[in-house]
């Protein structure tokens, strides 16, 4: 049963938990618990506790995109041309089905959402902005902030 994250309390050893996992989330119980200062009982307990409370919510892989040539990072901003639920509704949808857009956000700005957009190359950004991108519903203008170098991920 989930409990409600706004109603989990952490303490010290719950924060250490998070920290290490964050760093190395293949750790041992047995590793972990000794890092944190625990026993290996009550760190499991915690560990599961903070599963169950939905404070961890998964575990994964995190791949190098740029080992698989893909290290064209673009930033596009959209604009929608109506921003009722519905039309939100829509665009969060259909934007989630773009495997290119490795973030989304929306803002409160003069646009309404920041998308991050990985691709191979500028051709291939190109391609998705104006096949997928500027397809998505509602959308009324884009536009695009190309990284150069990534200084912090």
């Amino acid at each position: 049963m989930k409990i409600d994250r706004s109603m989990v309390e952490l303490d010290a050893f719950d924060r250490k938990i998070i920290d290490v996992l964050t760093r190395d989330g293949r750790i041992t119980i047995t590793d972990l618990a000794a890092s944190v200062g625990l026993s290996k009982t009550p760190c499991q307990l915690r560990f599961r506790r903070l599963i169950d409370s939905g404070v961890i919510s998964s575990f994964r892989a995190i791949v190098d995109p740029r080992a698989l040539g893909m290290d064209h990072v673009a930033f596009a901003e959209v604009k929608l041309s109506d921003t009722r639920e519905r039309a939100l509704g829509e665009f969060n949808a259909a934007v989630r089905r773009i495997p290119e857009v490795e973030q989304c956000h929306m803002i409160a700005s003069s646009f309404d959402y920041l998308l991050k957009v990985r691709t191979a190359d500028i051709r291939r950004y190109r391609a998705v902005l104006g096949e997928k991108i500027s397809s998505l519903p509602h959308v009324a203008s884009t536009s695009t902030f190309v990284a150069m170098e990534e200084i912090k991920g």
